[in-house]
Order: structure tokens, then sequence, then C-alpha cells
């Protein structure tokens, strides 16, 4: 079992505009039968996390929700449920609750949905196996960064997916360097 942080980018870098936004993904050429396209990635999926944020679009923009594995939100706030759901809402470290929600993927992966700042803290607590990244022919100039936060990768994959370059890193553990002081 493996923790994923699966998503697009722009080529500067950010998976959304300032106000969260995902039109630039949306105009682009993307096989969604190609290689490292989402409907083959799912299906390893057990259980999703995402920050209130993602979970609050994906509210607003998808007419169904299209998930039946476990859905972990991680927000302090309260939130409205789609009929038939499996969302569960959550507080705290990404450290603490990790084993609740690896526990509820079963024996399959889980998926850190939306959010480079919440992909981040998963793998500051070592908790993040791969990131996969469709990078799109597109700059914004400014929003949401891929991931806010220095971060090591092995590249481990590439594929090209029509307009798209894909890449899949493994996150390399990070260590903190020693006063030099």
């Amino acid at each position: 079992m493996a923790t994923h942080f699966y998503t697009a980018s722009t080529l500067d870098g950010f998976i959304a505009t300032p106000d969260h936004s995902l039109e630039w993904l949306f105009a682009q050429d993307f096989d969604t039968e190609g290689p490292m396209a989402y409907p083959a990635f799912v299906e390893e999926i057990g259980a999703l996390v995402m920050g209130a944020s993602t979970y609050e679009w994906l509210l607003r923009n998808d007419d169904s929700w299209g998930y039946t594995q476990p859905t972990w939100v991680l927000t302090h706030r309260e939130l409205p449920v789609p009929d038939g759901a499996d969302v569960r809402f959550a507080q705290g470290e990404v450290r603490e609750l990790h084993e609740a929600i690896v526990a509820s993927a079963g024996e399959r992966d889980v998926w850190v949905v939306g959010g480079g700042d919440l992909a981040g803290q998963f793998a500051e607590a070592g908790l993040l196996d791969e990131v996969w990244v469709q990078f799109a022919p597109v700059t914004l100039g400014e929003g949401r960064p891929l991931l806010p936060r220095r971060l090591d990768f092995e590249l481990i994959d590439t594929a090209r997916n029509r307009d798209f370059v894909c890449a899949r890193y493994r996150v390399r553990p990070t260590f903190e360097q020693p006063d030099a002081g």
C-alpha cells in the first residue's frame, strides 16, 4: 500500500487559480484512457484524503459524487455530505490520522486528492510515497502552488499524454541539516 499525490499542474507550477478554479485544466487536450490517466489510477485507490477547499470545489463543480471510496476531509468546519457518500471529517496532524486513513483503504492505496500544502504535510511527515503530475501546456502566473515547500524526489516514470507531460516521482526522505553555527 502506498500514499500518492496525483494531480495536474501548469508549467509554472500551479494546480489552481488563486480562486481555486480548474478551468485552465479542462481546456487542455488529454486522453483519459492514455498513459498515467485518471481512470487506471483511481482503480487502485481505496481511500481519498483532501482539504476543505478541494472538497467544496468538488461539491460545487461535480454534478454527482463520483467516489465510492471513503473520503477523508481535513477541516474545522461543518460541511454538507452528498447522499450515499462515505465522507469522514477529521482534524489534526496528518501523522495522527494516517493510520485510520490507511485502514479505511483496505488493501488498496491512498490518494491525497487536492492541495499541494496537504500533500506537503504528508511528505514532511514521511507518509507520502509518490507524486504523479500531469504538466499541462499552460501558465497562470499566479495561483495555488503544486507543492509549496522544499521536497526531494526521484523520477520513476514519464509519459506523454497528448499535450501533457506526465511524470511519476518517488518521494525521497528529507533530513534536517545540522546547524552550521
